[in-house]
């Protein structure tokens, strides 16, 4: 008995001794241990305590580019969202290396390798959104040693194959390919400056994990390859190129899919650089043959991946190639014609129903290069709304350039083969060898769909020409130009490459097709009001807030200088619905403070926008205040309609209920057609106030509608007000450009009457 009882009491005191070393490891570990905040390293070298554990970046808003922690500094990362239970396994570790623990960090079994690759771009256990993800880092410490050599991704459960990135003076670039949930992806890094052990172990590898969570709850960007209805299918190539890999349908839309691909990842870094978390457009895919790895064509590997729809047009080859429709021929008369057209195709091919807006990103393929005449034919570069379709088309002339799978991103932007004008454009005399074909189609076709999606030209970026530097988001090396005809840049980093401007990132915050999960619903009214007040101040309120204005000095064609309301993050409250402007401050902020007329745009969180023609007319102009018959003050709005069509006048009525206490207004009768005629607005005792003039259909709309009221349609009951119910008019929504194109009475009650004229 006694045997056993000591026996207890020494099982007791191994299990006390067990938590305190634990508990001394702990504080240890908060004190000089290593702490990952972005990957853990395996290495089989010797951890000496003084080696800086992989370094953090946090976008920063008022500067677009990347910014790289020091050798030194530490970096609090931003926070991330947990990670999921089903991630926390042990079947991504790599021959036991590293275990997760239940936190989601991983605890280092070996030590770290002063060498191994850093990722600077994503912070491990990051989410994101896009099946393509962009990523930056170092390898050690570039300042100290600059290495060549190799980044082999090795992606999550060898779901897709080990992909291979050049490293430049200790900098690399690589797209990984991610599956829906947790990714464990490992970086290996190999140099021939550096011994390797012959271990099947890897010598300088560090690992992160990445979290993709797809969205299907945004509207997506279509892609479509549009061609003639005689088309043989096939895009302009070079001889070499065509015995090589073909020209063929089935190849076009393989490059034009990995095209698309790189515009997302490009998109979502650029969104999260200014600050705007890991926002990007989707696209609508379906289960098919993979094409973003040559592998998958092989084996015949099935995944999901972005849809091409392929419409046949009902013009012929020879139609679309006319010259009198080619953009670029000088004497062309009809040079928007190949937009329309695609309107008109996309139209019939979705059906989409009316108020659901479309996004479309057109390749038209039988655009061809003609040697004779030196025009591209069959192509326009545009982009735009036409109602609630929006589009952007441009031509495949540069497409037998592009990659058509991940491995091939490095190769399509590195080949320096010149341009063969004899069977290939030369487009702007801009794509002189196969990168920079390339780089101009990818490039610009995403300049079109950024007008797409609202954007307009900028001083800067994309939206001017910048997309000529857009291979420098993939590599880290830039070959020898033809364009500039000069070497490239021997060492790329994120200030040399082509970026979205700040006013671009602004507009895709807020449209539908960035939303996020996390974002709050908007109100559905997306209008403006701008009207002066007193001391030379105007108001500003939007029911959706206000997201920020642009501020245009002597008619300048773009905008130099903007003021933004609101954070990044539209759940911390969104942008503020009213503000207040002044012009000494639009003045301050303006490039020329000098300039005569100072325009303002405003925008508001829903996109709708209004404009100020003359910011200081607008606040000086006596006709802006109006007196009132019992001696207050009024403010004006701005003007809707133009007034320029014959027979038109400016009118504006004061509503004798504004001023008059016993006045009691029991409706209002719309006279309508495609546009507002006029309104006339009746009061309790009989009398009425005509604004515009009586024509066309007549609507009334009564206040203090009950249920009843609203069933009098199907009974024999008469329509009535009781005005006891106390319904106001509140105020209009309307939809107005050169006339007013039609008009909604809104009422205190909430109730809506429907759009009167055109919705």
């Amino acid at each position: 008995m006694p045997f056993f009882k000591d026996l207890r009491r020494k099982k007791t005191s191994a299990r006390i001794d067990k938590s305190s070393n634990v508990d001394s490891n702990s504080s240890n570990s908060n004190g000089t241990g290593p702490t990952l905040n972005k990957s853990s390293s395996t290495v089989n070298s010797v951890y000496n305590g003084t080696s800086t554990p992989a370094s953090s970046i946090q976008p920063n808003q008022s500067t677009p580019n990347l910014t790289i922690s020091k050798s030194n500094g530490t970096i609090t990362p931003l926070p991330q969202r947990p990670m999921p239970l089903s991630s926390v396994t042990n079947r991504s570790s790599f021959m036991g290396l590293n275990t997760p623990s239940v936190n989601g960090t991983i605890t280092p079994k070996v030590p770290l390798s002063t060498v191994a690759p850093r990722v600077l771009s994503v912070s491990d256990n990051s989410w994101v959104h896009q099946k393509v993800l962009l990523i930056y880092g170092h390898i050690g410490e570039p300042a100290e040693m600059a290495l060549d050599g190799t980044v082999t991704v090795c992606h999550h459960q060898d779901n897709f194959p080990a992909t291979m990135w050049p490293v430049s003076e200790s900098h690399f670039k690589a797209l990984v390919h991610l599956t829906p949930g947790p990714n464990r992806l490992r970086f290996d890094f190999t140099s021939p400056k550096l011994a390797n052990n012959h271990t099947s172990l890897p010598a300088h590898c560090s690992w992160i994990t990445i979290n993709f969570l797809p969205l299907i709850n945004s509207p997506p960007l279509q892609l479509v390859i549009l061609l003639g209805k005689d088309s043989p299918g096939t895009f302009d190539a070079v001889p070499k190129r065509k015995e090589r890999e073909g020209n063929d349908m089935e190849l076009a839309i393989r490059k034009f899919r990995m095209a698309t691909y790189l515009w997302q990842a490009f998109t979502g870094e650029q969104m999260y650089r200014q600050g705007f978390g890991r926002r990007c457009f989707r696209f609508e895919e379906e289960w098919q043959t993979g094409s973003l790895t040559n592998r998958d064509k092989e084996i015949g590997m099935m995944r999901n991946e972005a849809k091409i729809h392929v419409i046949r047009s009902e013009k012929t080859v020879k139609q679309l190639r006319d010259l009198d429709i080619a953009q670029q021929y000088d004497t062309a008369n009809r040079k928007g014609e190949l937009f329309s057209i695609a309107v008109n195709e996309i139209r019939q091919h979705f059906k989409p129903d009316q108020g659901q807006n479309l996004y479309v990103s057109v390749l038209l393929l039988d655009s061809h290069w003609d040697t004779h005449t030196k025009t591209i034919t069959g192509h326009a570069a545009l982009g735009g709304g036409s109602g609630e379709l929006h589009l952007a088309v441009f031509g495949s002339h540069s497409i037998q350039s592009y990659p058509s799978s991940i491995e091939e991103v490095i190769p399509a932007f590195s080949d320096c083969t010149r341009t063969d004008t004899n069977f290939v454009a030369n487009d702007c005399n801009e794509a002189g060898s196969n990168w920079e074909a390339a780089n101009l189609g990818i490039g610009a076709h995403l300049h079109e769909t950024g007008h797409l999606f609202g954007c307009p030209h900028q001083e800067s970026g994309v939206m001017l020409r910048d997309y000529v530097r857009f291979n420098r988001t993939f590599l880290c090396r830039e070959p020898y130009s033809t364009r500039t005809k000069s070497p490239g840049i021997r060492l790329v980093l994120p200030k040399d490459e082509c970026n979205w401007h700040r006013l671009d990132t602004l507009r895709f915050k807020y449209h539908p097709c960035f939303r996020l999960p996390t974002d709050a619903p908007l109100n559905p009214d997306e209008s403006i009001q701008i009207w002066p007040a007193d001391n030379g101040k105007i108001i500003v309120t939007a029911p959706t807030g206000i997201a920020f204005v642009e501020i245009f000095a002597d008619n300048d064609d773009v905008c130099h200088a903007w003021v933004e309301y609101g954070s990044g993050d539209l759940q911390a409250g969104g942008p503020p619905r009213q503000v207040v402007l002044t012009e000494d401050d639009m003045r301050a902020r303006a490039q020329n403070k000098k300039a005569k007329t100072l325009k303002i745009k405003v925008f508001s969180a829903g996109l709708g926008d209004s404009v100020v023609e003359d910011i200081g007319q607008m606040v000086k102009a006596k006709d802006h205040v109006v007196k009132l018959p019992n001696g207050q003050p009024g403010f004006k709005g701005v003007k809707l309609g133009f007034s320029q069509q014959h027979g038109t006048e400016p009118q504006q009525v004061l509503l004798e209920t504004a001023h008059i206490q016993t006045k009691l207004l029991t409706s209002i009768k719309v006279f309508h057609g495609f546009a507002l005629d006029g309104m006339e607005f009746l009061y309790e005792d009989s009398t009425s106030q005509l604004f515009g003039k009586r024509g066309g259909r007549a609507d009334e709309f009564m206040f203090g509608k009950s249920i009843g009221d609203w069933l009098a349609p199907f009974t024999e009951t008469k329509e009535t007000s009781d005005t006891r119910r106390g319904e106001c008019l509140l105020g209009f929504y309307l939809r107005a450009g050169v006339w007013i194109d039609g008009i909604e009475i809104l009422t205190s009650l909430g109730r809506r009457s429907g759009v009167y004229g055109t919705p």
